[in-house]
C-alpha cells in the first residue's frame, strides 16, 4: 500500500486481518527506512504499530477523540491521518513535528510532550461531551512509565470517582524511556502474569448466576467469593478498586485480541481501562533488544547494523561532564546522593548508578516527588544532586518553591538541556528556568562558560552550604577545553570580564559567550572597543561589576538563550532603576514572547534574531544613536 495516498483513517473500517498484518510491516518498514535519515523516536512507535490501527479501526477519529499521551508514540497516528508524505521533514525546521499538533491536523485532539497529562484531559473532554449531549468515545492512551507521574493518578482517582464513559488504554512495554521503576511497575508485573483472571471471573459469575436466589445470605456469599477469587489471582486489583473495569492483559500485536477487547471496552458504562502488552521496538531487532532506552529516541543509524551515526571525536556531553564530576566528587563525600525523574540515560548516570548504585535514585516520571524528596535528603545533612532537564523542572515548581527554597535547603540541582534543544520543539525547549528561578528567595543560579568552568561549578555547588544553588547546562556537546586536574571553587556571584573595550558593553553567559566574543571581534576590527562580560552567575548577579559598568556610561546589550520576560537581561535592568542608573542605554537580545517550534538550534537562533550579526547590529545602532544625540 502507498502510505503516502492515505488521507483519513476510514479505509481501515473495510480491511480484514491479514491485510492489517500486511499494512503494520509496512509502517514498520517506512519508519525504520525514514526515522535512520532524520532520526526521531523509533523505539515507542514500532511497539504501537498494531494498537494504532486497532484504535483507528475501531474508532471514527476526530468525532471520538484519542489522546496520546507523552505523544512521542503519536507517528503511526500521524501516517494514517494523512502526514506520510511529510515524514521526510520530521522533527526538522518547519517541518513535522515529532509531537501531536493540532496546527497539522484535526486527528491531533490533544497537544503534549511532557508525560501524565492525557487522562486529566480525557476527563475534561468527557464532562464537555456529557455536559453539550453529545455521543463519542474518549480515548486516552498512557504509557505504564506515564502512568508513575502523579497528575495521572489524581486523574484516575477523578474518573473512578465520577463514572465517566472513558476508555483507557494502558500501553504497557516495560519502558518509559529507560527501564520503568517502583511499586506500580511491580503491580503491572503480576497483571501481566494474570491472564487467566478474566477468565476465570468471567466463569464464576455464570455459575453464580446459575444458583437460585435464596435469599440475601447466598448472595453477599457469592460477592465475596468473586472478591476473594480476584485478590487470590491477582494481588491488588489496583484499576477495579479505582472504580474501573479491567480488561486484559492484552497481547497488544495480535489484532484478533485487540479488537476483540475494544469491542468489549465499547460497550461497557463507565470507565474502562484496557491493559495493553506490547514490545518497545517491534519489528527492529537493535531497537527490540535495548534494554538501556539508547533506541527511545535516536539521531540517525544505519538500518543494517543498528550503529548510530555519530561525530568522530566529539567533546564530551555535558550531561557527561556533570554527571561524572559528580561521580568524583562523592566517592570523596558519602553524603552525596543523585536523583533522577527516570533520565538516567539522558542524564548519562549510568556510570554513577554502576559504582556507587546505592546512592543513585530513579524514582520514576515523578518531578515533583523527586524534587521534595531532594529536600527530604537535605534535612538530614546529606547532598542532594538532582539531574533534570529545564522543561521537566517545570513540574516540580512548587516543590522548588516550597519544599526546598523556603527552607533553604542544600539541593544541588543540575538543570541539563537549557536553552532551545531543536528537534523536540516546544514543550522541550528549556528557556524559562532562568526567569521561573530567579524570582525565588535563597536560590543561587549559574551557568558555565565551557567544561572546565562546568566542572568547577559543580565542585561549587557541592561545597556551598548556604541554600539551594542550580547550574544549567545546554543539551549537547561541549567545546572541547581542556579540563583542569584539580577543582576548585568559584566565588559565588562573581563575573569573568573576557574582553576588556571602553565603547559598549555585552553581558552574557553560557551558550552565547561564542556569539558575543565573535561580534567583539569583529567591532573591534571597525574602530569599536567592546567589553565583555562572562556573566556566569545570573543570580546573585555581580552588582560590583555591573555598577562599575553603568557607572562608565557605557551602552550595554544582554544576550540570552532564555525568555526576556523576567530574564537575565530583566534582572539587569532592575538594578539598573533601583540604583540610580536611569540614563543608561541598555537594549537585550533573547527569546521573544512566544513558544519556539521544532528546529536545529541554528536555525532556531537565525529565526528569534539570537547570531552574531543581530550583536553588532544592535550595538552599532545604540552607538550611532548615542554620537547624534551629543550632535
Amino acid at each position: 500500500m502507498d502510505l503516502e495516498s492515505i488521507k483519513d483513517p476510514s479505509f481501515l473500517k473495510k480491511m480484514d486481518i491479514p491485510a492489517l498484518i500486511q499494512l503494520s510491516a509496512e509502517i514498520r518498514r517506512f519508519l525504520i527506512e525514514t526515522l535512520s535519515k532524520t532520526g526521531g523516536h523509533i523505539g515507542p512507535n514500532l511497539g504501537v504499530v498494531e494498537l494504532t490501527l486497532a484504535l483507528h479501526k475501531c474508532f471514527d477519529s476526530p468525532k471520538d477523540k484519542i489522546l496520546w499521551d507523552v505523544g512521542h508514540q503519536s507517528y503511526v497516528h500521524k501516517i494514517l491521518t494523512g502526514r506520510a508524505g511529510q515524514f521526510k521533514t520530521l522533527r526538522q525546521y518547519r517541518g513535522l513535528s515529532g509531537f501531536p499538533k493540532q496546527n497539522e491536523s484535526i486527528h491531533d485532539v490533544w497537544e503534549t510532550g511532557h508525560s501524565s497529562t492525557s487522562l486529566s484531559a480525557a476527563m475534561g473532554m468527557a464532562v464537555a461531551r456529557d455536559l453539550k449531549g453529545e455521543k463519542s468515545y474518549i480515548v486516552p492512551v498512557i504509557g505504564d512509565g506515564a502512568l508513575t507521574g502523579g497528575m495521572a493518578f489524581e486523574a484516575l482517582n477523578h474518573i473512578g470517582h465520577e463514572k465517566r464513559d472513558i476508555i483507557v488504554v494502558l500501553n504497557d512495554n516495560e519502558m518509559s524511556i529507560a527501564p520503568n521503576v517502583g511499586a506500580l511497575h511491580q503491580v503491572l508485573g503480576k497483571l501481566r502474569t494474570a491472564s487467566k483472571y478474566r477468565r476465570a471471573k468471567d466463569e464464576l459469575e455464570f455459575l453464580l448466576k446459575k444458583i437460585p436466589a435464596v435469599g440475601g445470605k447466598l448472595a453477599a456469599t457469592a460477592e465475596r467469593l468473586k472478591d476473594s477469587l480476584k485478590y487470590l489471582l491477582v494481588s491488588g486489583i489496583f484499576f477495579e478498586e479505582l472504580g474501573f473495569t479491567y480488561f486484559g492483559p492484552v497481547d497488544g500485536h495480535h489484532f484478533e485480541a485487540l479488537l476483540e477487547n475494544i469491542q468489549y471496552a465499547k460497550k461497557t458504562k463507565g470507565p474502562v481501562l484496557l491493559h495493553v502488552i506490547t514490545k518497545k521496538g517491534k519489528g527492529y531487532k537493535p531497537a527490540e533488544n535495548d534494554t538501556r532506552g539508547a533506541w527511545h529516541g535516536t539521531g540517525q543509524y544505519k538500518i543494517e547494523t543498528g550503529d548510530f551515526i555519530k561525530p568522530v571525536n566529539a567533546p564530551p556531553a555535558w550531561s557527561k561532564l556533570v554527571s561524572d564530576t559528580v561521580l568524583r566528587l562523592a566517592k570523596e563525600d558519602p553524603r552525596i546522593v543523585a536523583i533522577t525523574p527516570a533520565m538516567t540515560v539522558g542524564s548519562k548516570l549510568e556510570r554513577f548508578q554502576q559504582e556507587l548504585p546505592d546512592r543513585v535514585y530513579d524514582v520514576g516520571i515523578a518531578e515533583q516527588h523527586a524534587a521534595t524528596f531532594a529536600a527530604g535528603l537535605a534535612t538530614q545533612g546529606m547532598k542532594p544532586f538532582l539531574a533534570i532537564y529545564s522543561t521537566f523542572l517545570q513540574r516540580a515548581y512548587d516543590q522548588v518553591v516550597h519544599d526546598i527554597c523556603r527552607q533553604n535547603l542544600n539541593v544541588f540541582i543540575g538543570i541539563d538541556r537549557a536553552g532551545l534543544v531543536g528537534a523536540d520543539g516546544e514543550t522541550h525547549q528549556g528557556v524559562f528556568d532562568i526567569a521561573f528561578l530567579r524570582s525565588l528567595p535563597n536560590m543561587v543560579l549559574m551557568m558555565p562558560k565551557d567544561e572546565n568552568e562546568g566542572q568547577h561549578m559543580v565542585y561549587t555547588a557541592l561545597k556551598y552550604g548556604d541554600g539551594p544553588i542550580a547550574m544549567r547546562f545546554p543539551r549537547g556537546n561541549g567545546l572541547g577545553v581542556p579540563l583542569d586536574p584539580d577543582l576548585k571553587e568559584i566565588p559565588i556571584g562573581t563575573w569573568e570580564v573576557l574582553k576588556e573595550g571602553t565603547d559598549a558593553c555585552i553581558l552574557t553567559f553560557g551558550t552565547t559567550i561564542p556569539l558575543a566574543m565573535e561580534a567583539a571581534k569583529y567591532l573591534q576590527k571597525q574602530g569599536t572597543s567592546v567589553k565583555v562580560v562572562n556573566a556566569r552567575f545570573l543570580k546573585p548577579l555581580d552588582e560590583a561589576v555591573l555598577a562599575s559598568i553603568l557607572a562608565s556610561g557605557m551602552p550595554v546589550l544582554t544576550v540570552e538563550e532564555g525568555v526576556l520576560l523576567g530574564g537575565f537581561g530583566s534582572a539587569v535592568l532592575e538594578f539598573a532603576h533601583e540604583h540610580g542608573f536611569h540614563h543608561n542605554s541598555i537594549r537585550r537580545i533573547g527569546i521573544p514572547d512566544r513558544f519556539i517550534e521544532h528546529g536545529s538550534v541554528k536555525e532556531l537562533w537565525r529565526e528569534i534574531g539570537l547570531t552574531t550579526e543581530r550583536i553588532i547590529e544592535e550595538i552599532q545602532g545604540e552607538l550611532t544613536a548615542k554620537h547624534q544625540k551629543r550632535a
